[in-house]
């Protein structure tokens, strides 16, 4: 078993997402790519974001459709701050004998060294460094890189268009679209 373990805030999970984990999946052979939402990520504790009950379901439908994909609510069932050592002793637990390839953007792969137990880390999992074309960055130690489709879209510009009563049409799932607009998130 190959597993992709794919953290974030998912606040909201859209497209640029969905299609670098579609990217990892095909290019590294996975058979199941984890979506885990944080609860509270330890570098990000000032930025304020939708209840992880919201990014959960917002999350499921996300990844909805497509059978290598599953939302994992590991983070917010443990709650707390979200370590990702944590949830990869986690998975290593559930699956011993599964290939875990932790899946980082560019922007968290820069601060792999300020994360916890960031040897660990790289003991439990490849570390597989998603970058949009063109990209140029050192990598971390033992981590790997995986060129995917640049897409310019960010959960920040999605949160700011809602709020300025725009369309986000095209940035995430009609599902994930129709669930904020129901719920009258970001707004």
């Amino acid at each position: 078993m190959r597993i992709g373990v794919f953290g974030g805030t998912f606040d909201p999970p859209h497209l640029g997402h969905w299609l670098a984990a579609v990217d990892a999946a095909e290019a590294l052979s996975l058979d199941r790519v984890a979506w885990i939402p944080a609860a509270q990520q330890p570098l990000k504790a000032h930025v304020t974001s939708a209840e992880a009950t919201h990014r959960l379901a917002m999350t499921r439908l996300a990844v909805e459709g497509d059978a290598r994909f599953v939302a994992d609510a590991l983070e917010l069932e443990r709650g707390g701050t979200s370590f990702m050592v944590d949830t990869l002793r986690a998975y290593r637990t559930r699956q011993p004998d599964a290939a875990l390839f932790l899946l980082l953007g560019a922007d968290a792969a820069v601060l792999l060294p300020k994360w916890r137990e960031p040897e660990t880390i790289r003991s439990l999992a490849q570390i597989v460094v998603l970058t949009r074309g063109g990209e140029d960055m050192v990598l971390p130690d033992g981590a790997r890189s995986l060129s995917t489709r640049r897409v310019d879209v960010s959960a920040t510009e999605i949160r700011a268009r809602v709020a300025a009563g725009r369309s986000v049409r095209g940035f995430v799932t009609d599902a994930v679209a129709a669930y904020i607009a129901a719920h009258g998130l970001y707004r």
